[in-house]
């Protein structure tokens, strides 16, 4: 079955991304990061100029791996709070054959690996300064899921800290106004090795940025989403409403299938009716007839998308009618 995305909803989804909206979005109770002097930061991490661009071809932009210049590292032991992080050349890590992420998960009905993720972006303006999109709902996400899988996780002030650390270090690979976005990958994962069933030893936090564009290949075009009736991505109980790592790969199969058959992506159903509307592979969806709004309630199996919440602040605001 084909669902193609509405225009109001694209309409509202540009207003997120344009520089007066994202200042804007502060009154929405969100949090924006302007300018590079309100970055606290060090610049000398950096040997360019504030004005210089990475050697990339902006046109070509899609959503891969283009590693820009560094990454933020943070660890800690468990039952002890994190501290002292710090920015690094991005590269590769050293983790133990026995490191907990590797290894093992704590779920009361499935599986899931102690590691999270969370994915925000920055964004340049025409007149040189630096947003970031509400990163403060991504830490307190973080948190969220960490008290899910037993495991440490930042303070939001050092998650934000750690983000805006990141962008200012790798300004330069931020893409031109109107070419897209720096996207900021931070990771909780448990890097201390065990062998037994329990939690990891030792936590660490780490924060990379890639420069990407649309996610889609269709950029703002309609998808037509595959409503699949035999893999469900979450369950009653499971993690469905945090950001786990391993929420991910089982959606793989069914997106490839999808993809063989000409679709974008998959709408998923719940678990237990195998009817209701839950949410696609990589983000959460809304239902759109008229100025009526619709969108599936978070009840633990679904993500509470830091742009599905915005989305519906400011869908209110503009005078739609929405239900969840």
């Amino acid at each position: 079955m084909a669902i193609q995305s509405s225009s109001c909803i694209r309409n509202l989804v540009q207003s997120l991304r344009s520089s007066s909206f994202l200042s804007k979005i502060a009154d929405y109770r969100g949090y924006t990061s302007q300018a590079a002097s309100s970055l606290r930061v060090a610049s000398q991490q950096s040997a360019y100029s504030d004005d210089e661009y990475a050697d990339v071809d902006w046109d070509k932009l899609g959503f891969g791996l283009t590693p820009a210049d560094y990454m933020y590292i943070m660890r800690c032991s468990k039952d002890e709070n994190f501290k002292g992080g710090r920015l690094s050349r991005y590269g590769n890590i050293e983790l133990s054959p026995s490191a907990g992420v590797l290894n093992y998960g704590q779920a009361s009905s499935q599986n899931s690996i102690q590691g999270l993720y969370e994915g925000t972006k920055a964004n340049r303006t025409k007149d040189g300064r630096i947003l970031l999109f509400r990163p403060e709902q991504n830490a307190t996400r973080m948190r969220h899921g960490a008290e899910r899988m037993c495991m440490p996780s930042p303070s939001i002030e050092q998650f934000v800290d750690g983000v805006k650390e990141t962008v200012f270090a790798n300004k330069r690979w931020i893409p031109p106004p109107g070419k897209g976005s720096l996207y900021v990958r931070p990771l909780l994962l448990g890097s201390g090795p065990i062998l037994g069933l329990a939690p990891a030893p030792e936590y660490t936090f780490l924060i990379y940025a890639s420069p990407v564009r649309n996610y889609f290949k269709e950029g703002t075009a309609p998808l037509n989403l595959y409503i699949d009736e035999e893999f469900v991505r979450a369950s009653p109980g499971g993690t469905g409403g945090v950001k786990a790592i391993t929420n991910y790969a089982p959606v793989l199969k069914a997106i490839a299938k999808a993809k063989n058959r000409g679709f974008s992506d998959v709408l998923y159903l719940d678990a237990v009716n195998k009817k209701y509307l839950e949410e696609v592979s990589s983000c959460n969806i809304f239902i759109v007839k008229g100025n009526l709004i619709s969108t599936p309630a978070t009840n633990g199996t679904i993500l509470e998308g830091v742009t599905r919440k915005s989305i519906i602040e400011i869908a209110r605001d503009h005078g739609y009618q929405v239900t969840i």
